[in-house]
């Protein structure tokens, strides 16, 4: 007797559910009834059968995510204090964000005997101090994330010139240790612009690519050793925001995996691509603010699934509140109980189900056709330059917005449900939480972070 229950069952095939369906359907299309098309240019299909699914061999991913928790430096004691209280109520690593030198002895006072990986987001390009602060942190797992790219296409100038941004991140290449990471890649940008899931994976690799035509070059050029080539290829880190769509968002990461490995094949590397992942701003509500904790949940374990190595998720409010204790300890808290209690740590949870396989394959197929599309043109800067890459940003984001402002896609407490009985003034935004438009002279078109929501907060508290 076999030990399989499911032996005993006749098999039925792809043809045989789709038949049934049809049936059931009383004489309704098909196509026009089950069928979704998404602006990423996939069908949806009513189901997925071991017949017919696609499916790629995406290289494993961690044996666990680590949370992250993150800090302004721009009051360094401050700062430090509040990242060992976090590190002691269980954040797993440490972001810090600044916008000027600090001082690195107050900052670490206490946490580098912690053996935790930092991160930084510098809004700042400095050789001496970076290099001062490679040296301090010598014996521990570090990111920098210096993303020349990224800040062109944020600020829309480089933070020098072309040459010696470029220049500076030479010096940075050099001797680096195995544990430390130079460069990132900033995909989050282009998520909460409205970039589409696949615009992201492809952006993600062609951007990624300029530098590594460029570590190629110095390494041609006799610049810089293979050795440094590889550790900087291989602690490359890529930042994604992870959005509310669940499945797709798995997708996207699993297909990014996928196309990174393909894409280092061709420079004889092989390496997994080390992600940050963090909830998306884009559909963050201001008005009915504690759903925010439930759509970072959501979009949470979509990184999980999607093999994230680090996971900073958001606090409720952090885009109108300088500080909220509660709402820290509450983002840091929904990390820990989905690895710790709900056993979330694994990424091959999602390994064989078809949806996500076919999902992965047909984002991944697409991805690599604009990628390819972008290569011919020139390769990512050229075409920031050109302003193409901003142009089918906006087309996608204003897809999306359309379909908000119809209503067609919701926002619990926004477009959906508001409560009416809900009064925010002005006077409780500690921070702006609505685009500023900046009017100096830049060599591009930058590109612009938009929540959905943010017309109609604006129009709401005009009203009171």
């Amino acid at each position: 007797m076999s030990n399989n229950l499911f032996d005993e069952f006749d098999t039925v095939s792809a043809a045989q559910w789709k038949q049934k369906i049809q049936f059931d359907l009383k004489g309704a299309d098909y196509n026009k009834t089950l069928l979704t098309h998404t602006r990423e240019g996939i069908t949806i299909n009513p189901f997925y059968h071991k017949d017919t699914y696609k499916h790629l061999d995406v290289p494993q991913g961690p044996d666990a995510f680590k949370n992250c928790q993150s800090f302004y430096a721009g009051n360094e004691r401050l700062a430090g204090r509040l990242a060992k209280d976090a590190v002691k109520r269980g954040a797993e690593s440490i972001k810090f964000v600044a916008d000027r030198p600090f001082d690195y002895n107050i900052l670490f006072k206490g946490l580098l005997n912690k053996k935790i990986p930092f991160f930084f987001q510098l809004n700042f390009l400095k050789a001496d101090f970076i290099k001062e602060l490679k040296d301090f942190l010598k014996g521990n797992e570090v990111y920098f994330n210096i993303d020349l790219i990224g800040n062109l296409a944020k600020t829309g100038n480089w933070f020098f010139n072309d040459q010696k941004d470029h220049q500076i991140l030479e010096e940075l290449l050099k001797d680096t240790v195995e544990t430390h990471g130079i460069l990132g890649v900033d995909v989050s940008l282009y998520q909460n612009t409205g970039a589409h899931a696949v615009q992201q994976v492809a952006y993600a690799l062609a951007h990624a690519s300029e530098y590594l035509n460029y570590l190629n070059d110095l390494v041609e050029q006799g610049s810089l050793s293979k050795t440094d080539l590889g550790r900087s290829v291989k602690q490359m880190l890529f930042t994604f925001s992870v959005g509310n769509n669940y499945f797709f968002e798995i997708a996207k990461l699993r297909a990014f995996r996928y196309l990174w490995n393909l894409l280092l094949k061709e420079y004889q590397l092989s390496y997994s691509a080390k992600i940050y992942a963090q909830p998306s701003l884009r559909n963050k509500t201001l008005f009915d603010a504690h759903v925010n904790m439930l759509r970072t949940t959501s979009e949470s374990m979509s990184a999980v699934f999607g093999g994230a190595d680090f996971i900073g998720n958001l606090s409720y409010d952090a885009f109108f509140k300088k500080k909220n204790e509660f709402g820290e300890r509450i983002s840091r808290n929904q990390l820990i109980i989905l690895k710790e209690e709900s056993n979330l740590k694994n990424t091959d949870f999602t390994k064989g189900a078809y949806y996500i396989e076919e999902l992965t394959y047909e984002i991944a197929l697409r991805s690599l056709e604009i990628f390819k599309e972008i290569e011919k043109g020139g390769g990512f800067v050229k075409q920031l330059f050109k302003g193409v890459i901003q142009r089918k940003i906006r087309e996608s984001a204003d897809k999306e917005q359309k379909r908000f402002d119809a209503g067609d896609l919701v926002l619990l407490g926004s477009n959906k449900y508001p409560d009416p009985d809900e009064r925010i003034s002005k006077d409780d935004l500690e921070l702006y939480p609505f685009v500023r438009k900046r009017f100096s002279k830049t060599l591009i078109e930058y590109l612009i972070p938009v929540r959905l929501s943010e017309k109609l907060e604006q129009s709401k508290l005009s009203q009171r």
